[in-house]
C-alpha cells in the first residue's frame, strides 16, 4: 500500500449552530480540522496509508486531538508533545447571500513554536512516496516555515513526490514575513500544486497576470510560469469555483501537466451545507488519483471535482464521502437518490 505523509497543525473548530451569528450563539459546536489534516482523513477515507505530523500541547485539549487524529485511521507515529495551546478557529457559518466568517486564535500554538532538528524526519519518510503540506503553515511562524522547509528538503532528497496547496491566507503571516518571501523556495521542490494562477503569482512574487480560465487556450502559457520556477513540477491544479451564493456553489476543475489542458465538467451545489474543507477534498482527490498507477489525467481532475462538490454536503471539515460516491459523481451521476 502506498503511504502519503502530510504536515500542518490541527485545530480546535468552533462553529455556531444553525447559521447563527457569533453575536447571536450562545453555545459552540466543537469539532477539529486544518488543511493538512484534513487531506490525510480523506486518503485514509479512500483505503490510503496516510500518517499526520504536527505538534500538539500535552494536555487534555491535545489528547482530544490525537485521538481525533486516530479515530480517522490517521497514523499519529511522529506527533510531536510540546507547547501550551491547541490552535482553534471560529466559524460562523453564512447563508444565501452572507458568506461565511472565520475567526482565528492560533498565536503561540503549540506549532507555532516548534523547532528545527526536533523532528526525525527521514524516519517519518521512511516507508512514504509522497508527502503533502500546504502554504498555511509556514504562514502561522517563522518556526512553523522553518521546520516545513526542513520536511520539504528531506522528502526531496528521500525521492518522494511532493505536493503543496498554496491555501493563501491573509488573516496568516503576520510574523514579518511575505509569502513571496518564503513560498518561493518551498515551491521549488514541488512536483504537484494546487491553486489559482492568482494565488501562484501573488504568493510567489510574480508579475500580476489575469487568467480567463474559460479561455483554456490562454493558460499554458501562465501556466508554464510556474513550471519554469519549479524544476520537478508536473502537475499544477486550479479549483474552478464561482459562488452565486453561501448556500449555491459552481464548482469545477483544471488540470495541466505541462502540455494539455484537463478540464472537470462544472457542476452546481446547492444547498450547501459546509463549504469549508472543500478545496482539502479536491486535494485529496487528486492525490488519490495520481497516485493510481494508470494515472488517467482526465480522470483525476473529474474525481478531484467531484471530491470537492460533495464535500459541500457535509458538516466539518472531512471529506467523509466514499469513492463509490465520488467516482459515482465523477461519472456523471448527480441524482442523489435514496440508496437502498
Amino acid at each position: 500500500m502506498k503511504k502519503v505523509v502530510t504536515f500542518g497543525e490541527i485545530l480546535l473548530r468552533l462553529s455556531t449552530e444553525r447559521h447563527l451569528r457569533f453575536s447571536q450563539a450562545t453555545n459552540f459546536n466543537a469539532t477539529y480540522g486544518g488543511g493538512e489534516f484534513n487531506v490525510a482523513v480523506s486518503l485514509a477515507n479512500f483505503g490510503i496509508d496516510a500518517e499526520f505530523v504536527t505538534r500538539l500541547p500535552k494536555n487534555d485539549i491535545g489528547d482530544c486531538a490525537l485521538k481525533e487524529i486516530l479515530k480517522y485511521k490517521v497514523a499519529a507515529d511522529h506527533v510531536q508533545f510540546g507547547g501550551d495551546r491547541l490552535g482553534i478557529y471560529f466559524l460562523e457559518t453564512g447563508a444565501g447571500t452572507r458568506g461565511s466568517k472565520v475567526i482565528y486564535d492560533r498565536e503561540n500554538s503549540a506549532i507555532a513554536n516548534i523547532e528545527i532538528d526536533t523532528i526525525d524526519w527521514e524516519s517519518v519518510f521512511g516507508d512514504a512516496q509522497w508527502f503533502h503540506w500546504s502554504g498555511v503553515t509556514p504562514a502561522i511562524s517563522s518556526n512553523a516555515a522553518a521546520v516545513c522547509l526542513e520536511a520539504v528538503k528531506m522528502a526531496h532528497k528521500m525521492g518522494l513526490t511532493i505536493s503543496s496547496d498554496l491555501n493563501y491566507r491573509s488573516k496568516l503571516w503576520k510574523y514579518g514575513k511575505e509569502p513571496k518571501e518564503v513560498m518561493p523556495e518551498l515551491l521549488q521542490y514541488s512536483h504537484v500544486i494546487l491553486g489559482d494562477l492568482d494565488t501562484a503569482f501573488f504568493m510567489t512574487g510574480k508579475e500580476k497576470k489575469e487568467p480567463d480560465y474559460q479561455n483554456t487556450a490562454s493558460l499554458p502559457t501562465l501556466y508554464d510560469d510556474l513550471f519554469d520556477s519549479c524544476p520537478d513540477l508536473k502537475f499544477v491544479a486550479t479549483t474552478l469555483r464561482y459562488s452565486v451564493n453561501a448556500s449555491h456553489q459552481k464548482i469545477g476543475g483544471i488540470l495541466y501537466d505541462g502540455k494539455t489542458i484537463y478540464n472537470a465538467e462544472i457542476r452546481e451545489v446547492t444547498p450547501v451545507v459546509d463549504r469549508v474543507g472543500s478545496g482539502d477534498a479536491f486535494m485529496g482527490g487528486l492525490i488519490y488519483s495520481l497516485l493510481q498507477d494508470s494515472q488517467d489525467k482526465q480522470q483525476a481532475i473529474n474525481f478531484a471535482a467531484a471530491a470537492c462538490c460533495l464535500k459541500h454536503t457535509i458538516s466539518g471539515d472531512f471529506n467523509l464521502a466514499t469513492l463509490e460516491e465520488i467516482s459515482q459523481l465523477a461519472a456523471g451521476d448527480s441524482s442523489g437518490k435514496v440508496s437502498r
